[in-house]
């Protein structure tokens, strides 16, 4: 009994979920769950580039209706978001994989993933109005796209270098002692309360780096990609936290280039006037 307290002990203070250098997980344990996490999240993949080529990368919602955004928003989160947050997933599972059946444990697994996918598809209505507003703007002002686009990067630099941003990537990066605490929850729809617990830390952290898909493009594979590694890389490299401050500097660097730099803002190209148009128009003024 000793043992095992000091075991449960050791686990809650683990620097990493997936217990690195503390052993939560065997291997073929955790073998078998990376294969899992693999099996959801290439198919996500898959699907977002194919709606990605079909759609290309417009400003604005791209004419879209909100339920069709909402599901291609919640695809492209599991792509994005899964292996980020698979080991929180995978020590939630080995836990009450101990006191539950195999189909029990997928059921309940079931359920903190789609708690954790209602919160961020609850960011997802924010992401709509936000693109909605955005994009209504630059039809009847195209030349605000470019301060539009400034003004992105430098609210996600400036949350990248905030408080609240270490705050919540501190969580997903230890949360042993919060998964302790979750085993205090009792049921109904315990898993999916622990789900929303963490998915609002997961957005906490990451809602700065969405941020940056608004001139770079809700359907950019290429910076859907980069920010799904800087999000992996900063909830799991030892140097995380490292990383989030650099790229946040980087961010508002790329906020004094946007508005000369047409290439930063994809996502709001097809908005904008050229450069040299708008010197036509200031000639012609």
């Amino acid at each position: 009994m000793r043992h095992s307290r000091t075991s449960a002990f050791a686990s809650a203070r683990s620097p990493a979920p997936t217990g690195a250098g503390g052993g939560l997980l065997s291997a073929r344990d955790l073998a078998a769950a990376w294969i899992l996490v693999v099996l959801i999240a290439v198919p996500a993949w898959v699907l977002t580039i194919g709606q990605a080529r079909d759609m290309g990368v417009e400003p604005g919602t791209m004419g879209m209706a909100l339920p069709l955004f909402l599901l291609l928003w919640v695809t492209m989160t599991a792509a994005m978001m899964l292996p980020s947050m698979a080991p929180v997933a995978i020590t939630w599972a080995r836990g009450i994989g101990r006191q539950s059946s195999g189909w029990t444990r997928t059921v309940r697994t079931v359920e903190f993933v789609g708690g954790y996918l209602l919160v961020w598809t609850t960011f997802g209505l924010l992401a709509y109005a936000a693109l909605a507003l955005t994009g209504g703007l630059v039809d009847d002002r195209p030349d605000a796209a470019r301060w539009i686009g400034a003004a992105s990067f430098l609210l996600a630099g400036l949350y990248q270098l905030g408080p609240l941003k270490y705050v919540c990537l501190r969580h997903c990066r230890d949360p042993m002692s919060h998964l302790v605490r979750y085993a205090g929850f009792r049921p109904p729809a315990r898993d999916l309360r622990v789900g929303v617990h963490h998915g609002a830390y997961c957005v906490g952290c990451c809602a700065g780096l969405m941020v940056v898909l608004l001139p770079l493009g809700v359907m950019n594979v290429a910076a859907m990609a980069g920010l799904a590694v800087v999000i992996f890389v900063e909830k799991l490299w030892s140097h995380g936290p490292l990383l989030g401050r650099v790229v946040g500097v980087v961010l508002l660097v790329l906020a004094v280039l946007a508005p000369f730099q047409d290439w930063l803002l994809p996502g709001l190209e097809g908005a904008m006037p050229s450069m040299d148009d708008m010197d036509d128009m200031d000639g012609h003024g």
